[in-house]
């Protein structure tokens, strides 16, 4: 999207001529998260190439700032000023067994979101530990005590059967660890792998879930 403007300067005056500005492709409404499709308001120039824009999405009617960088002959928007939290889906099955899990898996993706990507890590990992606990409470409940007591790793490797969730869950907690310690072992892998290993798990357990809930209904032709 590209389109003109004739910005503010920071003194109050009108700038002396038009400008062309532009938004990168990826940006998203920080309000609804549609993709971008701005109505451009007004801009006032903070230095000769540092423009700030007031814009409104045309979808949710929702007004914000741009940041706009010059490119060339354009001040491309590069990054919007904060709107809501985007909130992610868990699966119903992981709701019921987990709720702590959500609301720290949550709380650590609002972290990311407002770009605290050196603490949103550890929230991850803690939220990790609450749903295998959780899951595993699920199933032996009358070893509730001793799986609270059990460090994540030992509850992974010594009381979870499926072998997928544990072998998933096992390098999560590893990827997780990096988050948290000084050193980093898997210097090959990041937040993303750690979060898409996180969310395999939590499929994994839904699924395992789903699948007991059928094989227990219907145990007789």
């Amino acid at each position: 999207m590209r389109q003109n403007l004739r910005p503010y300067q920071a003194d109050g005056n009108l700038f002396s001529s038009n400008v062309d500005v532009s938004t990168e492709e990826n940006l998203e409404c920080p309000f609804c998260f549609s993709s971008i499709d701005l109505q451009l308001l007004s801009g006032i120039f903070w230095n000769s190439d540092n423009l700030q824009t007031f814009l409104k999405c045309r979808k949710c009617r929702n007004s914000f700032v741009g940041y706009a960088k010059q490119d060339g002959s354009v001040f491309r928007i590069k990054e919007l000023s904060k709107g809501n939290h985007k909130i992610r889906d868990f699966p119903p099955e992981v709701e019921v067994i987990s709720p702590m899990f959500v609301k720290i898996c949550s709380e650590a993706d609002f972290a990311e979101q407002d770009k605290l990507s050196e603490i949103c890590g550890g929230g991850y990992r803690k939220a990790l530990e609450f749903l295998i606990k959780d899951y595993l409470i699920k199933k032996y409940p009358e070893k509730e005590v001793e799986i609270k007591k059990k460090f994540l790793g030992n509850c992974i490797s010594e009381m979870t059967e499926n072998p997928k969730v544990k072998e998933i869950a096992k390098r999560a907690t590893w990827l997780g660890n990096d988050e948290i310690h000084y050193f980093r072992k898997w210097e090959g892998k990041d937040l993303e792998d750690l979060k898409r290993l996180i969310e395999i798990t939590q499929h994994l357990i839904a699924l395992e879930i789903q699948s007991d809930k059928y094989i227990g209904e219907m145990e007789n032709e």
